[in-house]
């Protein structure tokens, strides 16, 4: 996707997990950048990579894990060439990080208060009295009610959504201009989930935020995504705007994952429709196009070739890799 001077820039990136001297691929050659202000959506299955991806931009991927290659540029810095101290001016300050399980990225020993304010203070920005009073406000607003009380309060005293509030505010402390939200509505109830959401869209135009959107549910990426990048087994396989990629799918794998959104093909109360088969392990990735042994399409190529990304016939925005789908045309 070409934007002029993009926020963020992730190209050829490759990462993996280094198993018994061999290295087992979680990612493979994604390019993806994200516009100031923008929101994309990075969608898939459980186990496609979206996850190390995210790690791989802010360098928290653990060993075994680790970048093969590529380049990841943020705010015209190379992230990969950084030293110790300047990702740690990155991480909080330029990228804000919502993880996906707040009770597990939470200290369970700190109060919710001094959690914000340790950013604020790590980064420079105020001393711990004019830091606890921001973590107050940052709590207002991500909309927790009695926010100078719950400041005080321990993660395990809140529920999940106030954990999640928490965890969001935490990541907006040092006013960063990209938030990472990682699953941020996984283990929520519908109605919180919703809240949530409407938190994150609120945020992002109350303080021009771009938001990289994690999820494995393309209904959420139809209501907050501008941009919508579809993964599967470690590659992007469809990647465009958001109405474009929704209205128009090119891949099977996507044209699948619209199928099963509940009331999307078959009507309210029919049975939902399923891909078959599951996401190939790390170790176990077809020679071929990864998504072929599931694929209702699929023709020889697909089993032996990995289909190279190409563009939409009309020069759209959008591109895919699908051997049927460069064969047909669309």
């Amino acid at each position: 996707m070409d934007r002029a001077e993009p926020l963020l820039s992730v190209e050829g990136l490759t990462a993996g997990f280094d198993v018994r001297g061999r290295l087992l691929p979680a990612v493979q050659d994604v390019s993806f950048t994200l516009a100031r202000g923008e929101t994309l959506g990075l969608v898939g299955e459980s186990g496609s990579g979206k996850t190390v991806t995210a790690l791989s931009i802010v360098r928290l991927l653990q060993p075994p894990g680790r970048i093969v290659s590529g380049h990841i540029v943020f705010d015209g810095h190379d992230v990969l060439s950084l030293d110790q101290e300047g990702i740690r001016r990155v991480r909080g300050a330029g990228i804000g990080f919502v993880f996906q399980e707040p009770t597990a990225a939470l200290s369970p020993v700190f109060t919710i208060g001094d959690q914000i304010a340790e950013g604020i203070v790590a980064h420079g920005q105020a001393g711990w009295p004019e830091a606890r009073r921001r973590a107050v406000q940052l709590l207002e607003a991500v909309r927790v009610p009695d926010a100078a009380e719950r400041a005080q309060n321990y993660p395990h005293e809140l529920s999940g959504g106030l954990r999640q509030r928490a965890m969001i505010a935490v990541a907006l402390a040092c006013g960063p201009p990209l938030l990472i939200a990682d699953e941020p509505t996984t283990a929520l109830d519908v109605t919180t989930q919703a809240e949530i959401l409407e938190l994150l869209e609120d945020l992002r135009e109350r303080f021009g935020l771009a938001l990289l959107l994690i999820t494995h549910d393309l209904g959420i990426v139809a209501q907050t995504a501008d941009t919508v990048a579809v993964m599967y087994a470690g590659r992007i396989v469809e990647h465009g705007h958001t109405r474009d990629v929704l209205r128009g799918p090119r891949h099977p794998y996507t044209q699948g994952l619209i199928a099963s959104i509940p009331g999307r093909a078959e009507g309210v109360g029919r049975r939902l429709r399923a891909i078959d088969g599951m996401v190939p392990a790390l170790g176990d990735l077809p020679a071929g196009c990864a998504f072929a042994p599931r694929c209702p399409v699929r023709i020889d190529r697909c089993r032996t070739e990995q289909p190279a990304q190409s563009n939409a016939p009309d020069d759209a925005p959008h591109l895919v890799r699908c051997h049927v789908s460069e064969e047909c045309g669309t």
